[in-house]
């Protein structure tokens, strides 16, 4: 129940007048003592001003971004516009060594003007490979998309994709789609993976669709030679390779944003979209982490350093809020 400031007052002048107890007093009048004393201090310290109703709501809050960071984020927003507010907060806590949470960016983005729509459909997979990968090398998902350069013609990308780890370890742009392109794709991804002249226990699996190049003899002999099992998705199932078409809708949205009238052109642009998607891209699905970052086994060190900071961030945050309350 709550008293207005005249009916507090009545009842300290009540209790001080009393011939009993305090507490006989407030026991008759039904109030608890911890509220009378409340009042009671702020009645000594401020006079009956100090019993008129406070707002619930807290003048300062304790968790508050400060304004100088706000500036920090929203200038590190106009110099990297193409980062999504979920992007911006985890390199902000990666590079500021400041945490800010993805709701925090996004509410002060949107209060500046600079949240817009994308500017191209997002798609989800409707299903995934049933068998869950634990570690990287475990499963490669391969397959070809194309480009065309204008007055060259179409050309395919034989990409080769950790399922773990979403790192793209090898890539050729080929003029076909034939088999010989997918067993030096999958050599040359050998080679970068280490697996080539590693002992290992399992060689990776490949997981691809059943486009010709894939069902070919060719290909069964040289993944025998290889010791490689090779699994094929359903027909007419693309989300059985989910990862590695999200991949190829990823590069052609930003791959596609010019025109290409060399082949060596096309290939360079491919080439540093690769580079800033395995090392430099946060990838919602493996903890914000980069493609890299799982694959090389960086993944626990980096997300115990944000625990970190996290942590301190919130000290500091719950310091300056005690320092201005004082």
């Amino acid at each position: 129940m709550r008293y207005p400031a005249s009916e507090k007052l009545e009842i300290i002048r009540q209790v001080e007048q009393s011939h009993l107890s305090a507490k006989q007093t407030l026991d008759l009048l039904g109030i608890p003592r911890t509220t009378f004393y409340r009042w009671y201090d702020r009645y000594l310290s401020l006079g009956e001003a100090g019993l008129e109703d406070r707002p619930s709501r807290p003048s300062r809050v304790w968790n508050r971004i400060p304004d100088k960071v706000s500036d920090e984020i929203v200038e590190l927003a106009l110099d990297e516009p193409e980062l999504s507010s979920r992007e911006l907060a985890v390199r902000f806590t990666d590079t500021q060594r400041y945490f800010v949470s993805e709701a925090s960016v996004y509410r002060l983005l949107k209060a500046q003007d600079l949240i817009t729509s994308p500017a191209f459909v997002v798609i989800k997979a409707a299903d995934e490979f049933h068998e869950k990968t634990v570690r990287p090398n475990q499963l490669w998902q391969t397959d070809f998309t194309y480009f065309k350069v204008v007055g060259w013609g179409w050309f395919y990308l034989s990409t080769i994709l950790d399922d773990y780890s979403r790192y793209v370890i090898a890539w050729r742009l080929c003029s076909t789609m034939k088999t010989s392109d997918v067993t030096a794709t999958l050599e040359d991804a050998l080679v970068a993976s280490g697996c080539d002249s590693a002992t290992v226990a399992h060689r990776p699996r490949l997981l691809s669709d059943n486009g010709s190049s894939y069902i070919s003899g060719e290909l069964a002999d040289w993944m025998a030679r290889q010791n490689m099992d090779h699994v094929r998705g359903a027909p007419r199932h693309p989300q059985t390779q989910g990862k590695i078409e999200r991949w190829h809708q990823t590069l052609k949205n930003r791959v596609l944003l010019e025109n290409y009238y060399l082949p060596g052109a096309l290939e360079e642009a491919v080439a540093s979209f690769i580079e800033h998607y395995n090392h430099h891209r946060y990838h919602e699905s493996i903890g914000n982490l980069t493609p890299a970052d799982v694959y090389l086994g960086r993944a626990e060190t980096i997300l115990q350093r944000r625990k970190d900071i996290k942590r301190k961030t919130i000290e500091h945050r719950r310091l300056l809020h005690r320092q201005n309350a004082a």
